[in-house]
């Protein structure tokens, strides 16, 4: 079997990623951010708050994905690759795991698949890279989830803002009218 670990389904598990588990996330301040999202929102405040909360999940995410991937990722026998993993800022305020090779030329999914296959990879290796792969997917879901979710919240909040304008301009001009001017 050549040094890779095994389970009882013959399936070859990591030897050298610890996976997140449940525990990881409990640990992150949930702050029931989603919950929110299924309820009646009662102004702009609530919606604000709500968003806030998401973008803190989002951070909290990106923090978890540091701690706990990228720090195994950085690590032996992972940083003797020529393809690394590594965090991406956006321009649009977040943060994501990316492969890239170590001139940061090139970047993407394409990168890991390569390493896959090449045959300079230790087939030992192969579940380790495996396991950082299905995390640094799951992650970057989660953390586009929760930044897309606080982003919409706020779009919310604008939209909510211009009705109460165009309101508040149609009774602040139906309060100077005289009673004749207001009957149809």
């Amino acid at each position: 079997m050549s040094g890779v670990a095994s389970n009882s389904s013959g399936a070859n598990l990591p030897r050298h990623v610890v996976p997140l588990e449940q525990a990881d996330f409990l640990r992150l301040k949930h702050a029931g951010y989603l919950k929110g999202l299924l309820k009646p929102f009662k102004g702009k405040g609530q919606l604000e708050t709500w968003a806030s909360q998401c973008n803190s999940m989002r951070d909290d995410l990106i923090g978890l994905a540091q701690r706990r991937v990228l720090s195994q990722a950085k690590g032996y026998p992972f940083n003797r690759f020529a393809v690394q993993l590594a965090q991406q800022a956006t321009g649009a305020g977040t943060t994501f795991l990316r492969w890239r090779n170590a001139d940061h030329s090139v970047m993407g999914v394409s990168l890991w698949e390569q390493l896959i296959a090449s045959p300079s990879t230790p087939i030992s290796l192969v579940p380790d890279l495996l396991a950082l792969e299905l995390q640094r997917i799951a992650l970057n879901m989660q953390i586009s989830l929760t930044h897309s979710i606080a982003r919409q919240a706020l779009e919310c909040v604008a939209k909510m803002a211009g009705a109460e304008a165009i309101y508040h301009r149609r009774v602040d001009r139906h309060a100077f009218t005289t009673p004749e001017e207001s009957t149809p």
